[in-house]
């Protein structure tokens, strides 16, 4: 059984979601009432392990062909 998403979605996918959560966390932290209770570090931890999660798929795409 094949898996139905190719090294290359992976890759896109992580990206947008590192955009979409890196985004959100600096709209979060502008925010200067307390009624966001989400934990805005946590978030940031999220987005950049999904950022490093894209770069380790482009890293492997580079070396993939050798």
């Amino acid at each position: 059984m094949n898996f139905p998403m190719t090294l290359s979605d992976i890759s896109l996918w992580l990206a947008v979601m590192a955009i979409i959560l890196l985004i959100t966390s600096e709209i979060v932290s502008s925010i200067t009432e307390p009624r966001v209770m989400i934990e805005k570090k946590r978030l940031r931890l999220v987005a950049i392990a999904l950022g490093i999660g894209f770069m380790a798929t482009v890293v492997m795409r580079i070396f993939q062909p050798f």
